[in-house]
C-alpha cells in the first residue's frame, strides 16, 4: 500500500482546496472551490478555451518567495546564510 501512496499527486483543485480549508473551514473552500470550477466550465464552453491540468507544483515566484522567508528565519536565529540556483542533471536511466 505504501508504494501505491507514493504515486499519488494532488490535482490543482485539491491544493486549492486545502490551502484554503484552515482559512474558510469546509463549507466555504467547498464553495471557494465549485465556484472556480463553475468558472472553469463556463471559459470553456463559452470561449472554447483548452484546459490543461496544472497539478499541484508550486510556481517558481512562490518558490522564491518561499526560499527567501527561510533565509530571513535563518539569519534571525544567527546563521549566515548564501542561497544559489542549481541545476539538476537528469538521472541516468
Amino acid at each position: 500500500m505504501p508504494g501505491c501512496l507514493a504515486e499519488f499527486t494532488l490535482s490543482h483543485f485539491q491544493a486549492v482546496f486545502r490551502r484554503l480549508l484552515p482559512r474558510l473551514g469546509y463549507q466555504g473552500a467547498i464553495w471557494a472551490i465549485a465556484h472556480r470550477l463553475c468558472r472553469l466550465v463556463w471559459k470553456i464552453l463559452h470561449e472554447g478555451i483548452a484546459y490543461v491540468e496544472r497539478g499541484s507544483e508550486p510556481d517558481p515566484r512562490a518558490k522564491r518567495q518561499r526560499a527567501q522567508k527561510l533565509v530571513r528565519t535563518l539569519r534571525k536565529l544567527g546563521y549566515e546564510v548564501d542561497i544559489r540556483v542549481t541545476t539538476l542533471a537528469p538521472a541516468a536511466a
